[in-house]
Protein backbone atom coordinates (compact mmCIF):
# COMPACT_ATOMS: atom_id res chain seq x y z
CA UNK A 1 0.00 0.00 0.00
CA UNK A 2 0.99 3.24 -1.15
CA UNK A 3 1.99 6.19 1.84
CA UNK A 4 2.20 9.62 1.44
CA UNK A 5 4.16 11.84 3.57
CA UNK A 6 2.82 15.45 4.07
CA UNK A 7 1.81 18.23 6.19
CA UNK A 8 -1.74 19.30 7.23
CA UNK A 9 -2.65 21.86 9.42
CA UNK A 10 1.08 21.81 10.82
CA UNK A 11 1.07 18.14 11.67
CA UNK A 12 3.31 15.64 9.66
CA UNK A 13 0.62 13.44 8.38
CA UNK A 14 1.03 10.12 6.64
CA UNK A 15 -1.94 9.18 4.18
CA UNK A 16 -2.86 5.81 3.10
CA UNK A 17 -5.29 4.32 0.55
CA UNK A 18 -6.20 3.24 -3.03
CA UNK A 19 -5.34 5.61 -5.82
CA UNK A 20 -8.35 8.13 -6.83
CA UNK A 21 -11.02 9.24 -4.74
CA UNK A 22 -12.89 7.19 -2.09
CA UNK A 23 -16.81 8.22 -0.37
CA UNK A 24 -14.37 7.95 3.18
CA UNK A 25 -11.72 9.40 4.88
CA UNK A 26 -10.75 7.99 8.07
CA UNK A 27 -8.29 10.02 10.53
CA UNK A 28 -6.55 7.37 13.14
CA UNK A 29 -4.91 9.45 16.49
CA UNK A 30 -2.50 7.37 18.06
CA UNK A 31 -1.61 6.87 21.53
CA UNK A 32 1.07 8.96 24.32
CA UNK A 33 4.17 7.79 23.75
CA UNK A 34 4.33 6.37 20.21
CA UNK A 35 6.17 7.15 17.09
CA UNK A 36 3.63 9.18 14.66
CA UNK A 37 3.58 6.33 12.59
CA UNK A 38 2.54 4.04 15.39
CA UNK A 39 -0.70 3.36 13.48
CA UNK A 40 -0.08 2.95 10.00
CA UNK A 41 0.68 -0.51 9.88
CA UNK A 42 -3.07 -0.67 10.38
CA UNK A 43 -4.00 0.31 6.81
CA UNK A 44 -3.41 -2.88 4.99
CA UNK A 45 -5.58 -4.97 7.19
CA UNK A 46 -8.62 -2.57 6.91
CA UNK A 47 -10.31 -3.47 3.86
CA UNK A 48 -12.84 -0.56 3.71
CA UNK A 49 -12.34 1.58 0.41
CA UNK A 50 -11.55 4.69 2.06
CA UNK A 51 -8.30 6.97 2.76
CA UNK A 52 -6.72 6.62 5.86
CA UNK A 53 -4.82 9.78 7.72
CA UNK A 54 -2.41 8.92 9.99
CA UNK A 55 -1.29 12.48 11.72
CA UNK A 56 1.72 12.40 14.27
CA UNK A 57 1.64 14.26 17.50
CA UNK A 58 3.34 17.76 18.12
CA UNK A 59 5.14 16.93 20.89
CA UNK A 60 8.26 14.99 20.88
CA UNK A 61 8.99 12.98 24.24
CA UNK A 62 12.62 12.59 25.15
CA UNK A 63 14.37 9.17 27.36
CA UNK A 64 12.38 6.21 27.41
CA UNK A 65 10.33 6.58 24.72
CA UNK A 66 12.93 7.09 21.98
CA UNK A 67 11.12 8.45 18.96
CA UNK A 68 7.39 8.54 21.09
CA UNK A 69 5.17 11.71 20.86
CA UNK A 70 2.06 13.28 22.18
CA UNK A 71 -1.00 14.56 21.96
CA UNK A 72 -0.37 16.55 25.18
CA UNK A 73 2.05 15.99 28.01
CA UNK A 74 1.59 13.85 31.51
CA UNK A 75 2.81 13.72 34.80
CA UNK A 76 4.35 10.62 34.69
CA UNK A 77 5.34 10.64 38.13
CA UNK A 78 1.85 11.60 39.44
CA UNK A 79 0.34 8.44 37.07
CA UNK A 80 2.43 6.37 38.19
CA UNK A 81 1.51 7.30 42.32
CA UNK A 82 -2.05 6.88 40.78
CA UNK A 83 -1.82 3.40 39.41
CA UNK A 84 -0.24 1.98 42.88
CA UNK A 85 -3.10 3.79 44.67
CA UNK A 86 -5.78 2.40 42.14
CA UNK A 87 -6.97 5.87 42.15
CA UNK A 88 -6.78 7.44 38.62
CA UNK A 89 -8.82 11.49 38.52
CA UNK A 90 -10.60 11.22 35.17
CA UNK A 91 -12.10 14.32 35.74
CA UNK A 92 -8.84 16.59 35.09
CA UNK A 93 -9.06 18.66 32.14
CA UNK A 94 -5.32 17.76 30.84
CA UNK A 95 -2.94 21.04 30.22
CA UNK A 96 -2.45 21.26 26.14
CA UNK A 97 -5.95 19.30 24.95
CA UNK A 98 -7.41 22.79 23.58
CA UNK A 99 -4.29 23.13 21.69
CA UNK A 100 -4.18 19.68 20.24
CA UNK A 101 -8.35 19.60 20.10
CA UNK A 102 -7.56 22.74 17.65
CA UNK A 103 -4.77 21.15 15.47
CA UNK A 104 -6.90 18.41 14.80
CA UNK A 105 -9.65 20.12 14.01
CA UNK A 106 -8.23 21.74 11.44
CA UNK A 107 -7.41 18.42 9.90
CA UNK A 108 -10.94 16.99 10.44
CA UNK A 109 -11.65 20.81 8.18
CA UNK A 110 -8.77 20.23 5.18
CA UNK A 111 -9.47 16.52 4.79
CA UNK A 112 -13.19 16.72 5.05
CA UNK A 113 -13.51 18.64 2.53
CA UNK A 114 -13.94 15.81 -0.13
CA UNK A 115 -16.51 13.53 1.85
CA UNK A 116 -17.17 11.87 4.79
CA UNK A 117 -14.62 11.93 7.86
CA UNK A 118 -14.35 9.04 10.71
CA UNK A 119 -12.56 10.59 13.37
CA UNK A 120 -10.34 7.67 16.09
CA UNK A 121 -7.54 6.71 17.37
CA UNK A 122 -5.95 5.03 20.74
CA UNK A 123 -5.41 5.34 24.07
CA UNK A 124 -4.67 9.17 24.39
CA UNK A 125 -5.52 9.44 20.76
CA UNK A 126 -9.17 7.76 21.09
CA UNK A 127 -9.22 11.01 24.06
CA UNK A 128 -8.69 13.50 21.67
CA UNK A 129 -10.41 12.06 18.93
CA UNK A 130 -13.51 12.29 21.52
CA UNK A 131 -13.12 15.67 22.48
CA UNK A 132 -12.60 17.05 19.13
CA UNK A 133 -16.36 15.37 17.98
CA UNK A 134 -17.98 16.68 20.83
CA UNK A 135 -16.66 20.77 20.07
CA UNK A 136 -17.46 20.08 16.51
CA UNK A 137 -20.49 22.06 15.11
CA UNK A 138 -21.07 19.70 12.32
CA UNK A 139 -20.85 16.05 12.70
CA UNK A 140 -18.86 13.41 11.93
CA UNK A 141 -19.68 9.84 9.77
CA UNK A 142 -18.55 8.01 12.86
CA UNK A 143 -16.30 7.71 15.93
CA UNK A 144 -13.73 5.17 16.68
CA UNK A 145 -12.13 4.93 20.25
CA UNK A 146 -9.47 1.94 20.56
CA UNK A 147 -8.79 1.59 24.40
CA UNK A 148 -10.01 5.35 25.17
CA UNK A 149 -11.00 7.12 28.89
CA UNK A 150 -13.31 9.42 30.38
CA UNK A 151 -11.49 12.86 30.57
CA UNK A 152 -12.43 16.69 31.09
CA UNK A 153 -15.53 15.37 32.56
CA UNK A 154 -16.56 19.32 33.58
CA UNK A 155 -16.06 19.91 29.79
CA UNK A 156 -17.66 17.07 28.28
CA UNK A 157 -20.85 16.22 29.70
CA UNK A 158 -22.75 19.00 29.03
CA UNK A 159 -21.46 18.23 25.14
CA UNK A 160 -22.54 14.94 25.22
CA UNK A 161 -26.36 15.70 23.77
CA UNK A 162 -24.40 16.72 20.95
CA UNK A 163 -23.81 13.31 19.22
CA UNK A 164 -27.00 11.77 19.02
CA UNK A 165 -27.15 9.49 16.32
CA UNK A 166 -23.54 9.97 15.60
CA UNK A 167 -22.01 5.44 15.82
CA UNK A 168 -19.60 5.46 17.62
CA UNK A 169 -17.19 2.01 18.08
CA UNK A 170 -15.63 1.38 21.38
CA UNK A 171 -13.13 -1.39 22.13
CA UNK A 172 -11.84 -1.89 25.95
CA UNK A 173 -9.81 -4.62 27.48
CA UNK A 174 -11.16 -6.19 30.38
CA UNK A 175 -7.42 -6.77 31.89
CA UNK A 176 -6.24 -2.92 30.86
CA UNK A 177 -3.89 -1.83 33.47
CA UNK A 178 -4.05 1.53 32.76
CA UNK A 179 -7.28 2.71 32.04
CA UNK A 180 -9.63 0.65 33.85
CA UNK A 181 -12.37 -1.09 31.93
CA UNK A 182 -15.44 0.17 34.39
CA UNK A 183 -14.34 3.79 33.54
CA UNK A 184 -14.65 2.82 29.91
CA UNK A 185 -17.69 0.90 30.54
CA UNK A 186 -19.29 4.26 32.55
CA UNK A 187 -18.07 6.33 29.20
CA UNK A 188 -19.88 3.83 26.77
CA UNK A 189 -23.34 4.31 29.42
CA UNK A 190 -23.62 7.96 29.33
CA UNK A 191 -22.83 8.33 25.23
CA UNK A 192 -25.78 6.00 25.30
CA UNK A 193 -27.75 7.81 27.08
CA UNK A 194 -26.92 10.90 25.52
CA UNK A 195 -28.35 8.90 21.99
CA UNK A 196 -25.17 8.36 19.95
CA UNK A 197 -24.95 5.16 18.43
CA UNK A 198 -22.69 3.05 20.66
CA UNK A 199 -20.94 -0.50 19.16
CA UNK A 200 -19.20 -1.88 21.84
CA UNK A 201 -16.73 -4.52 21.85
CA UNK A 202 -14.74 -5.65 24.98
CA UNK A 203 -11.88 -7.79 24.89
CA UNK A 204 -9.99 -10.33 27.41
CA UNK A 205 -6.79 -8.61 26.62
CA UNK A 206 -5.31 -5.62 28.19
CA UNK A 207 -4.26 -1.94 26.66
CA UNK A 208 -4.15 -3.11 22.74
CA UNK A 209 -5.80 -3.69 19.47
CA UNK A 210 -6.48 -7.32 19.14
CA UNK A 211 -7.20 -8.53 15.72
CA UNK A 212 -11.12 -9.20 16.48
CA UNK A 213 -11.38 -5.98 17.04
CA UNK A 214 -9.34 -4.61 14.05
CA UNK A 215 -11.79 -6.85 12.11
CA UNK A 216 -14.93 -5.66 13.70
CA UNK A 217 -13.95 -2.00 13.43
CA UNK A 218 -13.04 -2.34 9.33
CA UNK A 219 -16.63 -3.39 9.37
CA UNK A 220 -17.84 -0.71 11.04
CA UNK A 221 -16.03 1.92 8.96
CA UNK A 222 -17.40 0.58 6.04
CA UNK A 223 -21.32 0.68 7.76
CA UNK A 224 -19.95 4.53 7.82
CA UNK A 225 -18.69 4.40 4.55
CA UNK A 226 -22.37 3.33 3.06
CA UNK A 227 -24.66 5.21 5.22
CA UNK A 228 -26.42 8.38 3.54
Amino acid sequence: MKIQLTEIAGLTTRIAGPDGPTPLTAILLHGFGAPGDDLVGLAPYLKTRARFVFPAAPIELDGMYGEGRAWWPLDLMKLDAQLRSGKRDFSEVPEGLAEARAKISALVDEVGRDGKVVLGGFSQGAMLALDVALHRDAKLAGIVLLSGTLIADSEWTPLLPRLAGVPIFMSHGRHDPLLPFSIAESLRDRLTAAGAAVEWHAFGGGHEIPADVLDAADSFLSVCQDRG
